[in-house]
């Protein structure tokens, strides 16, 4: 038996799949749905974005892939990290301007299953994304929101909480979800990270929280830093968007986008959002044209 990976928007008549590294046929390329990231959403993963055939941050990402496996104890279960890096390279250059998705799942757990644990790697193609984006408050239960634990900073495949507030945010006519704890404290998308400007200064939820530790958002604040934009992290509740002037998601994908409103309060937008964004960009171009 198996499940299948590809998806469908990509074009399958280019499209490369590797599983182990061995190349694949997109349209049967499979894994065994005894496999625990099927059966358990158990595993890793990582998405990184590909420029003109050349994947950004490669090092980056698989740092965190690395830790995430390690915290999951699957570390020993991973291929030699420079195969792995080998695959995102040939799928990068494959997808050109693409996502490349790295997937590291568990493999079966029972003796008599014959489900060894699987490194697969595919790019898809670059979501068509509008100008800005408009968020909904949705509360976060299941989101560690500042408490201790094990899995904080872990990309697990357990997104199903988070998928299911993207779809409650598009069936309330907005584009995406802005996650909240408990305490109404802002914590992060359900796929990216997000940042505001109040007043000038750029303020950002914490890791401590428990958010990912996302690239996007890492460079971003470096790029800020070239700027001479002061950022500023910590634990803000909601009702710090009364101040806010600018509201922006960050991530793979997405880059450094505007957001023009959260629920009801709008952003009429600001310089500090587009300077942030074309730095981003010059920085990515500037890695790429330096291999």
């Amino acid at each position: 038996m198996a499940f299948c990976l590809f998806p469908t928007s990509a074009s399958l008549s280019r499209m490369r799949v590797l599983i182990d590294g061995k190349e694949v046929d997109p349209v049967t390329a499979s894994i065994s749905v005894f496999d625990w990231g099927v059966v358990r959403g158990d595993g890793c993963f990582e998405a990184l974005r590909s420029y003109d055939g050349v994947a950004f941050a490669v090092d980056a990402h698989l740092d965190r892939l690395m830790n995430s496996a390690a915290v999951l104890g699957m570390e020993a279960m991973l291929p030699d990290r420079s195969l792995i890096t080998d695959w995102v390279a040939t799928a990068a250059a494959d997808g050109g301007d693409c996502v490349v998705r790295v997937i590291a799942t568990r493999g079966g757990t029972d003796a008599h299953i014959d489900a060894p644990p699987r490194l697969i790697v595919f790019w898809e193609e670059l979501p068509i994304l509008p100008p800005s984006m408009a968020l909904i408050e949705i509360s976060a239960p299941w989101h560690s929101g500042g408490f201790p634990w094990e899995l904080a900073g872990v990309k697990g495949l357990s997104y199903g909480p988070n998928m299911a507030s993207v779809r409650m945010a598009k069936s309330a006519g907005f584009d995406d979800a802005l996650l909240i704890s408990r305490e109404g404290i802002m914590l992060e998308g359900p796929t990216n990270s997000v940042g505001w400007v109040v007043d000038g200064v750029v303020e950002t939820p914490s890791l401590d929280l428990g958010i990912l530790s996302s690239i996007t958002r890492t460079v971003t604040m470096e790029v800020a830093a070239d700027l001479g934009i002061e950022v500023r992290e910590g634990r803000f509740p909601i009702v710090r968007l009364e101040r806010a002037q600018e509201f922006f998601v960050l991530s793979t994908v997405k880059e450094v986008m505007p957001v023009s409103r959260v629920g009801e309060r709008r952003f009429a937008g600001g310089s500090v959002t587009p300077a942030l964004g074309a730095a981003f960009r010059e920085r990515v171009l500037a890695a790429a044209h330096s291999i």
